[in-house]
């Protein structure tokens, strides 16, 4: 007997479609056929005709619950991916308490998070200035053969606990990372660039929003990508330049593919569709993140990059920070707040919606840059990314002329903002399912308003608690993380669901640059 028949499914075949019933037994893709009248089956979902593709990766999220409880945690951020269609999510190593720079680190991080998720999640190592000074660089090798999928390195300051490098440090972590044949992703801003011109900014007494983004400029960017490209030549490793948010990098991008070098790229929905004038200038803080927004023809020259092969797919940089303490604090300014917003849970409807829908994109385009070019570069597929017979059977289903605006009040996400505030999409997910079983269904009441036990979502140790956490807003207000996860619909499984996803093998991605 068959496990789930999904009927109805229109997959895409190119940039066409098809329309057929998709087989799954013991969570994999099991075959697909044009009639199932005869086939018996423990359990039947229609997907309405509407589009479904491979389960979307977002390979870029800061999940930070752990050390800072009253941020994003597990449940509210896999629950966001979720119902924005991404069934398997890659976190990042560096904002939590401690930091995942080794395997008894990278355990602690999946203990004390995986109770939580409800879809599955793969993880970046990390490796840091701090660790090539103290000769810990063997636990590169260690975290590559425990199944991370890459590491990350930071040339400006992230988090105390993850210390950024130095251009010699960062040319060590290269060599380090080469030998294990994983990719190597900058955080690609010049340090004393963005230093001095803050600082220079901060004293002419500005606090206007757009000054954060003129402080930390395109040149700053630039820069820093044509030095990760240099050492990326001269040490063989992979780099990948993540959260990329400015057209020059595109170019330099493909100009460093055409000579062979190993680079690539991912941008996000907010480098493609915000500029900083605007938003910076009406939501300030809350429009504040590292890469700071860039202009209108930042964005064009980034959707040209996604077409021509310089960006190789879409990712988040989520990390929301809370509003009351890190974003509006009373005394703060565009300097002082956190930089940090959501994303994971519009990712793909924005792609949809302002790519696809608009004509930006073609559907092939569209499958590999939110689900198989993540899962082939992080080494996840065909398990992830993939509609192959004995894949795991994850799929975005997706309602391509449902009508919606994006509205903070009524996000997952546990933060209440976003500088995507009242954008207009055409395209909304119907359905999310993960392993072959629903994990999110638009308009349904679901799981998380009537859990047995909500301790879960408090299980963070004592010792590993932040000073951040210690004046959080909901360090005192508990009950308001109770009442944001009853309030969340649709989510059809309980936390615990998800599963730690290693990576299965080192693949790269083609370079395909379009002349």
């Amino acid at each position: 007997m068959i496990d789930l028949i999904i009927k109805n499914a229109r997959i895409p075949q190119g940039d066409d479609t098809i329309l057929t019933n998709i087989l799954v037994k013991d969570e994999k893709i099991a075959g697909f056929v044009d009639e199932i009248t005869m086939l018996d089956a423990k359990n039947v979902i229609d997907a309405n005709g509407n589009l479904t593709i491979p389960g979307c990766i977002d390979s870029h999220t800061h999940f930070m619950y752990q050390g800072f409880p009253h941020r994003e945690n597990f449940l509210t951020g896999t629950a966001a991916a979720a119902t924005g269609g991404v069934t398997t999510i890659i976190d990042m190593p560096c904002c939590s308490v401690p930091s995942v720079r080794s395997i008894e680190q990278l355990e602690t991080k999946l203990d004390i998070c995986g109770p939580q998720a409800v879809v599955d999640y793969a993880m970046w190592g990390g490796v840091t200035g701090e660790d090539v000074r103290e000769g810990w660089l063997h636990n590169v090798k260690e975290q590559a053969d425990y199944g991370v999928v890459a590491f990350k390195v930071y040339m400006t300051p992230s988090v105390p606990t993850y210390p950024r490098v130095t251009d010699p440090e960062m040319y060590e972590c290269f060599k380090a990372v080469a030998k294990t044949g994983l990719p190597i992703g900058i955080h690609a801003e010049n340090f004393a660039m963005c230093d001095f011109y803050v600082n220079k900014y901060k004293n002419e007494g500005r606090l206007d929003g757009p000054a954060w983004a003129e402080a930390r400029m395109e040149l700053a960017e630039k820069v820093a990508i044509e030095l990760g490209i240099s050492f990326a030549e001269a040490s063989g490793a992979r780099l990948h330049i993540v959260h990329m948010s400015t057209g020059i990098g595109a170019k330099l991008v493909k100009d460093a593919k055409m000579r062979g070098i190993d680079v690539t790229s991912e941008s996000c929905p907010h480098y493609l569709t915000l500029n900083y004038q605007e938003s910076m200038s009406k939501y300030g803080p809350l429009a504040k993140i590292a890469p700071p927004l860039r202009t209108k023809k930042d964005n064009e020259e980034q959707w040209n990059g996604i077409n021509d092969g310089s960006i190789d797919f879409i990712a988040t940089d989520h990390a929301p920070y809370e509003i009351e303490s890190e974003k509006h604090k009373e005394g703060m300014n565009i300097w002082t707040s956190f930089p940090g917003i959501p994303g994971v849970e519009t990712m793909v409807p924005v792609i949809v919606s302002e790519g696809y829908n608009k004509g930006r994109i073609s559907l092939s385009k569209l499958v590999d840059i939110l689900s198989t070019n993540a899962a082939k570069h992080y080494g996840l597929y065909p398990k992830k990314g993939a509609l192959n017979i004995g894949s795991d059977a994850d799929f975005t289903i997706i309602d391509l002329d449902k009508e919606w605006t994006i509205d903070s009040k009524n996000m997952v996400s546990m933060c209440g903002y976003t500088p995507l505030e009242g954008m207009k999409l055409k395209g909304k997910i119907d359905k999310t399912i993960v392993r072959g079983n629903l994990v999110y269904q638009d308009g349904e009441e679901g799981t998380l308003g009537k859990l047995d036990n909500y301790d879960l979502l408090f299980n963070n140790p004592d010792e590993l608690t932040s000073g951040e956490y210690k004046v959080s807003y909901r360090k005192d207000h508990p009950e308001v993380i109770v009442d944001h996860v009853k309030n969340i619909k649709g989510i059809m499984v309980n936390p615990g669901f998800g599963k730690f996803v290693k990576r299965q093998q080192i693949m790269k991605l083609d370079k395909n640059i379009k002349f």
